[in-house]
């Protein structure tokens, strides 16, 4: 899961039936009268104000695009609960700088920064994927390698017994050049999968299917069964999207393969380009013949998706665990408190029982790409990673995760707990908004997830055995992508047209506008459009990558 909190996922979902009523998100507040101030354990000094290492700055300004639930209630970071407190706790005044909301207009600005010079102190981006290197060579943002290891005394411990870590910070010409948004070693939960109306399947006599084969038997009795019982052959059996493909791509972890590119046994293949993608096409072609997936599919949208499910259409899906599978079982609870509406999370399924299937849509990577950059204007950079290195330790983490005790937490036999100003707000906020008063941690920031604030994130228990039911799968095949400039062009330019192409044809394959007997004349046309460079690339990359100390 590219961690947007994927973890770094922080989805609102949108039903249009509703008018619009926003509930819980997946990954994803008016604060209450309570001033609570914060408990001395939170304001315990670190170990740069204990030490001989340099103090807190007094000032800096830091760039940062806002998360879209906290500008549901604040207009600047500087109104944010954990910043008010690391401003007690640190001495630190730092001016919140913040871009135009839209993904083009912050990319505009970072590029019309870079390229004037005219930079603030700090600079928060996804500066993995924005050449560090160059940026460090034209004097832009500094080489924090030296920084980190006398000034940031947390995260150097971090990457010191987290050497795969290291190696995801660290560029091709050995530069660590952000502090970064940590994930968990162990993530309690996929975010996205694979699930089912459970009642359905109680009303058919079904259990929830793990292998393809039962995945076919559970879809042609939902489509054959009547299982919403109004006496008409309306259901629909699986809803597929073209973006399952992209971000989760069921059933084809049956066959072995990953969506993109992936590494087997150290050796970078691509999906598409395997003779087993056939089978995984002819599955879904039979299926889209036999009505088992919606036949509109191209057609079809967020808005209309939502509607089918709530409406008793929709017997099978993918999608997130809070925003998709809780959102609608919170909503049909809203509705009707004794409701039968049911789901069910399940594996990716396999071709044979017992079977792990390639993973899908599971965190696999430690660090997102996103990180906080100090610039080369900084006059006291030292300090300012004595600031951003408080997010990595004890109090930090907690600090980061639950906001403000009294307000966002309290302690439960010493337990950080979240309110119901979070969990139940009253202003009917999700949980991500709620947390968007009082943190950033249903973004991303200077800190290590944890573990606990996940968990009190989808407090649902059927959303919670759906997400650790998608854990349950093979990820060995993950395969880190940490490209240099010049490989992210070279693929770019590959891989635009060939992406292109590709859809195109998987849709007329599924869809049965094209005979499956032409895919060989598919895999030609992928190799002239340059796909086997593409991989070599990734190879070259992956190689580098596995070397890096």
């Amino acid at each position: 899961m590219n961690f947007k909190r994927k973890k770094q996922i922080a989805a609102v979902l949108s039903i249009s039936v509703l008018g619009g009523l926003v509930v819980a998100c997946s990954n994803e507040t008016q604060p209450t009268s309570s001033t609570t101030s914060p408990t001395n354990e939170s304001a315990k000094p670190t170990a740069a104000q204990t030490t001989t290492g340099p103090k807190y700055p007094a000032s800096f300004s830091y760039w940062v695009t806002m998360d879209t639930d906290a500008a549901v209630s604040i207009k600047n970071y500087s109104e944010m609960g954990i910043y008010k407190q690391l401003e007690k706790i640190t001495g630190t005044k730092v001016e919140f700088q913040h871009p135009p909301a839209g993904e083009q207009q912050v990319k505009d600005q970072f590029n019309l920064m870079m390229a004037t010079g005219k930079l603030p102190d700090v600079m928060g981006y996804a500066w993995k994927a924005n050449s560090p290197d160059k940026a460090i060579k034209d004097g832009k943002i500094l080489r924090l390698n030296e920084i980190i290891d006398k000034y940031a005394p947390n995260l150097s411990k971090m990457l010191k017994d987290k050497p795969d870590l290291k190696r995801q910070l660290t560029s091709d010409d050995g530069n660590i050049y952000a502090f970064p948004f940590v994930g968990e070693d162990n993530p309690v939960f996929v975010f996205h999968g694979l699930f089912l109306r459970k009642d359905w399947l109680d009303k058919l006599k079904l259990q929830p299917p793990a292998t393809v084969d039962e995945w076919e038997k559970v879809l042609t009795a939902f489509r054959d069964g009547d299982p919403n019982g109004n006496g008409k052959k309306d259901e629909i059996p699986y809803f597929y999207r073209q973006t399952d493909y992209e971000t989760s791509y069921p059933f084809l972890g049956a066959y072995g393969l990953n969506a993109a590119f992936y590494q087997e046994n150290g050796i970078v293949k691509y999906g598409p380009y395997q003779p087993k993608f056939k089978d995984y096409l002819t599955l879904m072609n039979r299926w889209y013949s036999q009505g088992l997936i919606d036949k509109d599919y191209l057609t079809s949208d967020v808005k209309l998706r939502d509607s089918k499910t709530l409406n008793d259409l929709i017997g099978s899906q993918a999608g997130w665990g809070g925003s998709g599978l809780g959102g609608y079982l919170q909503l049909k609870r809203q509705q009707d408190p004794n409701t039968g509406f049911k789901l069910v999370g399940v594996p990716v399924p396999s071709l044979n029982k017992g079977e792990l299937a390639v993973s899908a849509g599971a965190p696999t990577a430690q660090w997102s790409g996103i990180g906080v950059a100090i610039t080369t204007s900084a006059k006291n950079p030292e300090q300012i990673a004595a600031w951003l290195d408080y997010g990595y330790s004890k109090e930090g983490k907690t600090l980061y995760n639950f906001g403000v005790e009294g307000q966002s937490y309290t302690l439960d036999n010493g337990k950080p707990k979240y309110t119901e100003t979070i969990t139940k707000n009253p202003n009917k906020l999700s949980i991500t908004q709620a947390l968007g008063m009082f943190t950033i941690v249903a973004s991303s920031g200077p800190f290590q997830a944890d573990e606990d604030a996940d968990l009190q994130w989808h407090p649902d228990p059927d959303t919670q055995d759906a997400m650790r039911s998608w854990t349950k799968a093979d990820h060995s095949k993950y395969m880190p992508s940490n490209l240099n400039s010049d490989e992210q062009a070279k693929i770019a330019s590959i891989m635009t047209d060939l992406r292109t192409y590709q859809y195109e044809m998987i849709n007329k394959f599924i869809m049965g506008q094209e005979p499956l007997t032409k895919f060989d004349e598919f895999i030609a046309t992928l190799k002239k459009l340059g796909i086997e460079d593409a991989t070599k690339i990734y190879q070259t990359q992956y190689e580098r990558y596995m070397k890096k100390s």
